[in-house]
């Protein structure tokens, strides 16, 4: 089938600059290219990280560059800011990105328009082709909640989710719905879960052998909990052995950059200068030699998670894992990690903490649960049902 492939507009692909969304469309293009399923064409943010990429030059997947960033793509992008349509429901950058895909879309005949997380472009698609419509959404974006709500669920075929979670926030429109299609995530396990990667150790980032080192990994924003981390292992000063790393930026490809919040932390850690350590922005290829170093996980997403992909990672490091009961993120690590409420949750972090800290064979019991499960969610695995799902109701 010939499929195009509407990409956020924000990041790039191939995911030169991270990215959870990117990072999957980059594993089920790999997918293609090694058993070539479809003619595929991705409309994508240009970058000029990409050029030399090795995942450019292939016969099924084609690449499809739209300029957001030069000194005349800016100025288009203010003179379409005054004139945005009416029904494009999100912001002139991205509206500006998708008008220029569309002029392309026209030109070519798809059997079907995946849109990555995008629903709301449905509503100018729907006039402006025949193409069969799918919907991959990462986030909760299509609920009785959402403007239009109606006109984009009628529009999609297909709308493929990776989460129960989010399945059945779709079905808030419709309970008797059957184009949801739950596809979970999946990663690249072996890079996770082999010592061969391993190329930081603890003396680079200033611990020791010795150390009980708990791991955060994601953003450094409010929604995923790594102030309320903080806030644990302040409560565990006496506990000095036990020390942080923290992988992550405020935004992918970006250095920790400085606001209030990152600012709040700053004045958090204040007295923990030689407890905690800031990576900053780290390739994806690199994250798992950090991961490697710790002793624990702790990920205390405090909004609904979708699905949680650094909980997927830390488990196929075979990390035991600390985590909130939040959105997806029961259905990905199931009984293998320690899931507490989102209530008092700094208390309850650290209390996890120094549960895992005083019960070695527990870590053991947890790690060999995590690798385990883990497998259910390879790369391959979510590839071919991600395939399956995409064309199972044309």
């Amino acid at each position: 089938m010939k499929i195009a492939i509407l990409t956020s507009g924000i990041l790039p692909v191939p995911s030169v600059l991270g990215g959870a969304v990117e990072n999957l469309i980059d594993i089920y293009l790999m997918y293609n290219e090694e058993h070539h399923l479809h003619d595929i064409t991705i409309y994508s943010v240009d970058n000029k990280l990409i050029h030399s990429h090795p995942f450019l030059p292939s016969k099924v997947n084609h690449y499809y560059y739209i300029d957001v960033n030069s000194f005349w793509a800016k100025i288009k992008r203010k003179i379409y800011s005054y004139h945005k349509k009416k029904n494009i429901p999100y912001n002139h950058y991205i509206g500006y990105f998708f008008e220029q895909s569309l002029r392309h879309i026209k030109k070519e005949k798809y059997d079907i328009i995946l849109l990555e997380n995008r629903p709301g472009y449905a509503l100018r698609l729907v006039d402006e082709t025949r193409a069969k419509l799918v919907y991959h959404l990462h986030n909760d974006l299509l609920s009785i909640n959402t403007p239009d709500y109606e006109q984009i669920y009628n529009a999609a075929n297909t709308i493929i989710t990776v989460s129960d979670y989010i399945s059945n926030k779709v079905k808030t429109i419709n309970c008797k719905d059957s184009k949801c299609i739950t596809v979970y995530n999946g990663i690249d396990i072996e890079s996770f879960s082999s010592s061969t990667n391993l190329n930081i150790n603890r003396h680079q980032i200033g611990f020791s052998d010795n150390d009980f080192i708990v791991v955060y990994s994601g953003r450094i924003n409010k929604e995923k909990g790594i102030s309320e981390l903080i806030d644990a292992l302040l409560l565990l000063q006496n506990y000095p052995q036990i020390k942080l790393l923290v992988i992550g930026s405020t935004f992918f490809g970006d250095a920790i950059s400085d606001n209030d919040f990152t600012r709040s932390l700053k004045e958090k850690t204040n007295n923990l200068k030689d407890r905690i350590f800031f990576t900053g922005f780290v390739p994806y290829r690199e994250i798992s030699s950090y991961l490697r170093i710790a002793d624990i996980s702790v990920l205390p997403s405090m909004w609904e998670e979708p699905f949680g992909l650094t909980i997927l990672e830390s488990m196929a490091a075979g990390i035991p894992l600390i985590t909130t009961n939040s959105g997806g993120i029961p259905e990905v690590c199931g009984d293998t990690a320690l899931i507490i409420e989102r209530d008092d949750v700094s208390s309850k972090i650290a209390d996890a903490i120094l549960f895992l800290y005083n019960n070695p064979q527990k870590r053991q019991m947890m790690t060999q649960a995590a690798l385990c499960r883990s497998r259910l969610f390879s790369k391959e695995k979510f590839a071919e049902r991600f395939f399956s799902a995409l064309i199972s109701n044309l």
